[in-house]
């Protein structure tokens, strides 16, 4: 069991245990102290710690009451960090639907109302009232995400860089060991916060002028007035994203510029795996003793072995957060951490997740990476694969097998979703195509936990190319794989496939076509969500703009919550109470084949076979229009 000593110091009595009176750096947090790799106020607080400095770490503080939780610590020798929590506040607070959740995964007993709308912004701005001569970083994936003039969905406006609605003296940005352990060097040797400019990955108000080859973006005031300049503004901000070697970015706002250095390159090896090498308990702290924090419960007993994604999917932020190129894990660093999880009380001897980001991409990159290091495409996978990728799974079956072989391990279960696209698609290398067809076995054979998780998001080609995303055959190719591994395993797992409603470019009939498409694959649909605008990514910005931000071509999204209910409720066809309205909007739609293939020939007479050339008839014709 572990002491409270074997933790960051939460309280003067833990600082004292470890013969402290001060702290170097404070670190505040949204979310409960979890100590385990996956929880970035614990990460920094590590690499932090074994810089040599001392770090504690306040969690979730109550900002309503006399604000003691930010004055117990006292004054930081160096400076306050600041982050929101593992996820987005506002996705963590809000429903698609705008609608207060009534729990927080994040917070010991699910609780909800641990922490502010925004901590970010709350913390900051309360930590330089009470301390305003200590420099305050901010970080995380709220902040990251907020680094630029962004759409902020639960109040429906354009909101300026986070710079200038927090205290905050500058923003770390993507992941942050590197950064974080630059600042404190920088600050430990007396330079002022002010005077730092040129650390990768951070963010800050500057009164320096833009430099030759620099990106100025249009202003926020300007894109407040023309929302098409939005859109351009953001190809600038994703590219320079996913950029081995990007530039500074510049942009006016309220009378501030805001400056923002390009991106380190991706971790090497030795570096991530410095990362998650440190003295992690793997729990939560002592203080939550008897209670249980949802998200811990799903990542106790996983192991993540990369970071980065080259998906580049149009509704996610993980290129925008963690890059797209992989920075991968050596396979001892991988064996270590799972060595100590076979040594947790309570492990049965199976590992839960072997996954990252996407589970399948580690240890791949680019063949060639001179050809990579002037690529500014946001994708490696669309609108196809790139002839330079690597997407050799050989690594990955190497540490599957290597992990199933250690002591104490029964079995390991991938529970990232896995780009099936990517191993399906052939690489012009009969022996990593083989490798490939391999792997593909050996995941749906031996890793699935009875339910393998994959995302074909939509079934038509149009919404998946806004997407991002491969054409619905290659799920309908995967599935039969899937189906024939099974038998061939006698094996009765199940397929479960997500879908989003809502997303920029999809229609009502668009959703009523994957329907009847669903259906027809004999799904009953249980992992779906409705479209949530979240900054920094190309979906936000077409449902914002009505613009796509790299063809400049005005796009359709459904906005108002009766649009949105509209195309969620096709998902459900199968319960009762949603049929008579489906068949209404159906034959509005004047869709009489769609109801045949839901609902059979009850509320429409004819022939099924007829029916389904109608449909096909109809739904051409309406492309074509």
């Amino acid at each position: 069991m572990a002491l409270k000593s074997d933790f960051l110091p939460t309280t003067r009595e833990e600082m004292a245990m470890q013969g402290w009176d001060r702290a170097d750096i404070i670190l505040f947090t949204g979310d409960a102290y979890i100590d385990h790799p996956s929880f970035g106020a614990s990460v920094i607080g590590r690499v932090l710690q074994r810089a040599g400095y001392r770090v504690a770490i306040v969690p979730q503080p109550n900002w309503r009451d006399d604000l003691r939780d930010f004055r117990k610590l006292g004054e930081p020798r160096l400076f306050f960090g600041v982050t929101a929590g593992a996820m987005d506040s506002m996705v963590n607070h809000y429903t698609a639907n705008r609608r207060l959740r009534h729990d927080d995964a994040y917070t010991a007993g699910g609780r909800h109302g641990m922490r502010p709308d925004m901590p970010t912004i709350v913390y900051s701005r309360i930590l330089k009232e009470l301390y305003p001569d200590v420099p305050v970083i901010a970080g995380g994936i709220e902040a990251s995400l907020r680094r630029v003039a962004h759409y902020d969905y639960w109040e429906d406006r354009l909101r300026p860089s986070i710079l200038c609605e927090s205290a905050a003296d500058m923003v770390c940005y993507g992941m942050g060991e590197r950064t974080m352990l630059a600042l404190a060097r920088r600050i430990e040797h007396g330079e002022k916060i002010g005077e730092i400019t040129d650390v990768p990955q951070t963010a800050f108000l500057s009164c320096e002028e833009p430099q030759e080859g620099d990106i100025v973006l249009h202003s926020y005031e300007a894109c407040l007035k023309n929302k098409k300049l939005q859109a351009l503004n953001f190809r600038h901000v994703e590219e320079e994203s996913n950029k081995y070697e990007g530039r500074v970015i510049w942009q006016e706002a309220k009378g501030d510029r805001v400056k923002i250095n390009p991106m380190y390159p991706p971790m090497t090896t030795e570096e991530i795996d410095s990362t998650f090498d440190l003295p992690y308990t793997r729990l939560p702290h002592p203080r939550y003793k008897g209670k249980v924090i949802p998200a811990y419960e799903m990542i106790r007993h996983s192991v993540c072995m990369h970071r980065g994604c080259f998906g580049g999917c149009a509704f996610c932020t993980i290129s925008a957060h963690q890059g797209k190129f992989i920075a991968s894990r050596s396979k001892e660093s991988i064996a270590r951490e799972v060595g100590q999880v076979t040594r947790m009380d309570d492990f049965k001897g199976y590992i839960s997740d072997l996954g990252g980001p996407s589970a399948n991409m580690y240890g791949m990159g680019g063949k060639d990476r001179g050809i990579c290091s002037r690529c500014v495409r946001p994708s490696c996978l669309h609108p196809k694969p790139c002839p330079n990728l690597d997407n050799d799974h050989s690594r990955l079956m190497e540490v599957y097998r290597m992990v199933d072989a250690m002591p104490g391990v029964k079995k390991s279960f991938i529970g990232s979703g896995v780009r099936y696209d990517l191993a399906m698609h052939p690489s012009g290398d009969t022996s990593v195509d083989a490798v490939n067809r391999e792997y593909i076995h050996e995941l749906i054979a031996r890793h699935v936990s009875g339910r393998l998780k994959v995302a074909p998001e939509h079934t038509a080609d149009e919404v998946l190319a806004c997407m991002r995303k491969p054409s619905f055959e290659q799920f309908r190719k995967f599935k039969r794989i899937f189906d024939r591994v099974n038998a061939e395993e006698g094996l009765r797992q199940q397929l479960i496939p997500y879908f989003i409603s809502s997303h920029p470019g999809c229609r009502e009939e668009h959703m009523a076509e994957l329907a009847a498409i669903t259906k027809g694959l004999n799904f009953q649909l249980e992992q779906v969500q409705d479209f949530t605008p979240t900054p920094m990514t190309v979906a936000t910005e077409i449902y914002y703009t009505g613009y796509h931000p790299y063809t400049g071509e005005k796009m359709y999204t459904a906005r108002g919550e009766r649009e949105k209910l509209a195309q969620r409720q096709f998902f459900f066809w199968w319960k009762p109470e949603c049929r008579a309205e489906i068949i209404a909007e159906l034959r509005k739609m004047r869709r009489p084949d769609l109801v045949e293939a839901l609902y059979g020939n009850k509320p429409e007479r004819g022939n099924r076979r007829d029916a389904g050339r109608t449909w096909k008839k109809n739904k051409n014709s309406n492309h074509k229009k």
